[in-house]
C-alpha cells in the first residue's frame, strides 16, 4: 500500500518541485488539499525547530503522517543571513523582488559570494518526528539570471554549474537541489525496514 504524507505547505512551486523528487513513490497530499488553508508561523531562529512547528501544528489538525521543510540562504559574508528569515529578509510582507534586491545591495563590492542553501525536513510519523538535512553550496550571482524556480534562484549558482538554479529546469535542478538532498534522506528512511515499520504502525 503506497504511504500516504501531509505535505506543510501551500507554496505550489514546492509541491511541484518536491512531488518531483518523490516521483510518485509516496502519495503526497498539500495543505490545500487536506482542507487547511492556515498559514503556520515560523518564530523560532532555527530551521529545525519552524520545521517541527509546522509538522506537529499538522499532525495534531490531520492525525496523519506529515512532513515539513525549512530552507534558508545561508550568504558567508553576511555571516550566515538571511539564514531562518529568508522568506522575509526584507520584512513584511514576504517578497521574493524586495529580498533579492537587499541581498544584492548588502553584497555589493565584495567579493566573498560564497553562500549555501539548507533545507531541514521535519518528518511526523505516529507522533514521532524524524529529521533531515540537504545542502547545497554554491554562490550569489551579482545579477538575476533565468525565469525559473522561485525564491532566490535567480541569484544562486550552486558548486558545479555556471547559470543559476532560476536558469536550469526542474530535472537540472534536482541534481543540485539542498531540497532533494533532504528528500533523498527521508525516503531512504522510508523505504527501510525501521520507517517501513512505523508507516505500517501509524
Amino acid at each position: 500500500m503506497q504511504t500516504t504524507l501531509v505535505i506543510a505547505t501551500n507554496n505550489s512551486n514546492k509541491v511541484q518541485e518536491i512531488k518531483s523528487v518523490l516521483n510518485n513513490r509516496f502519495e503526497v497530499i498539500s495543505l490545500q488539499e487536506a482542507g487547511i488553508l492556515i498559514d503556520i508561523p515560523e518564530p523560532f531562529d532555527s530551521l529545525e525547530e519552524n520545521a517541527r512547528e509546522k509538522s506537529t501544528v499538522i499532525y495534531q489538525l490531520t492525525g496523519k503522517d506529515c512532513f515539513s521543510e525549512d530552507t534558508g540562504l545561508e550568504v558567508e559574508a553576511l555571516g550566515g543571513a538571511p539564514g531562518v528569515k529568508s522568506a522575509r529578509y526584507a520584512g513584511e510582507p514576504a517578497d521574493t523582488a524586495a529580498n533579492i534586491e537587499k541581498l544584492l545591495t548588502a553584497l555589493t563590492g565584495i567579493e566573498n559570494r560564497k553562500a549555501r542553501f539548507r533545507t531541514v525536513i521535519s518528518l511526523m510519523l505516529g507522533g514521532i518526528e524524524y529529521q533531515f538535512e540537504g545542502i547545497c553550496e554554491g554562490q550569489i550571482a551579482t545579477e538575476k539570471f533565468g525565469s525559473g524556480g522561485f525564491g532566490y534562484d535567480p541569484v544562486f549558482i550552486p558548486e558545479g554549474s555556471k547559470i543559476s538554479f532560476a536558469g536550469m529546469s526542474m530535472e537540472e535542478k534536482n541534481i543540485f537541489s539542498h531540497r532533494k538532498k533532504a528528500l533523498a534522506k527521508m525516503i531512504q528512511f522510508l523505504t527501510s525496514e525501521n520507517g517501513e515499520n512505523q508507516t505500517t504502525n501509524s
